[in-house]
């Protein structure tokens, strides 16, 4: 009777250790698992900024658009995100009838980073005209800025006073995100801001686009981009040289940040560049209609 006792709770001993072998085995697994999932889920966020304007999902969640672009290399329009008809609500990211060598430089301007004086003097010495999308905290911080923007023929457009993603906001909202930016432009430089419009992220849907067709505004997307908002991690001047060289198509609306030292080094060269091969600058105000 004490053998068949001991035998039995030795092989109840052996059981539960297995046991244990078996659950520790099966944790670590998960942890493992869960690891690589963050792992992996970092590694998405950190290409995201590298995907944004070249390849991406475009829908960023349910009634949200996140406009898109996929380069090619043929001077050739770029694939865009097509789920919406521009056409019907004054939208742009291309001059639609463009079939010459036409370029529309748009800057977008959240903040000042000490690079939009030297943007414009290159602007200035080449004799070209751009857009300056701009919030109102740019505003507020350069208002000698718009002033030389608009008296140098520069178009200034709206890009919201918050810099909100406006499919996640009422109608009201919106509007007063807009009218307000405006407003504030005349009141800080004496200047009316014109009619254009660049939604925040590139966040859209059809309800924002009708909205901002409704109070006369064209919203502009883009056709070139790259990352170039990311202060502390700039692309550098011959990557922006070289991505003007390799994109540039009839057309063309590049989205560039005033932010970017690298933006600010290169321009006189692209410019220069882009003139030898025979491209013209236009303003915003000469785009075709639909």
């Amino acid at each position: 009777l004490f053998r068949s006792t001991m035998k039995s709770i030795c092989m109840t001993a052996v059981f539960l250790v297995m046991v244990l072998l078996t659950a520790c085995q099966g944790l670590a697994e998960k942890k493992n698992v869960q690891s690589n999932e963050t792992t992996s889920s970092t590694l998405r966020l950190l290409n995201t900024d590298q995907q944004k304007y070249q390849e991406t999902s475009g829908e960023t969640a349910q009634g949200i658009e996140r406009w898109w672009l996929k380069r090619n290399e043929n001077h050739q329009t770029p694939e865009v995100s097509d789920h919406i008809d521009l056409s019907k609500y004054d939208a742009y990211y291309v001059n639609p009838k463009c079939k010459k060598k036409k370029i529309f430089l748009t800057f977008d301007c959240g903040y000042e980073n000490g690079f939009t004086p030297k943007i414009l003097d290159v602007l200035k010495k080449q004799k070209v005209v751009a857009a300056f999308f701009v919030t109102k905290p740019f505003i507020r911080e350069g208002r000698e800025l718009i002033r030389r923007m608009k008296k140098e023929g520069h178009i200034v457009g709206n890009h919201t006073v918050h810099h909100k993603s406006m499919p996640t906001l009422s109608d009201r909202d919106n509007k007063q995100e807009i009218i307000d930016c405006a407003e504030y432009c005349k009141e800080a430089t004496g200047y009316e801001m014109d009619h254009f419009i660049r939604p925040p992220m590139g966040e859209y849907n059809e309800k924002t686009l009708k909205l901002t067709k409704s109070m006369g505004y064209k919203t502009i997307f883009w056709s070139m981009a790259y990352v170039d908002f990311d202060v502390n991690k700039q692309p550098g001047k011959q990557y922006v040289v070289e991505h003007f060289k390799k994109y540039t198509h009839n057309g063309a609306i590049p989205l560039m940040h005033n932010v970017s030292q690298s933006n600010a080094e290169a321009l006189d060269e692209v410019i220069t560049n882009l003139k030898k091969e025979g491209y013209q600058f236009e303003s915003l105000k000469k785009l075709s209609s639909y």
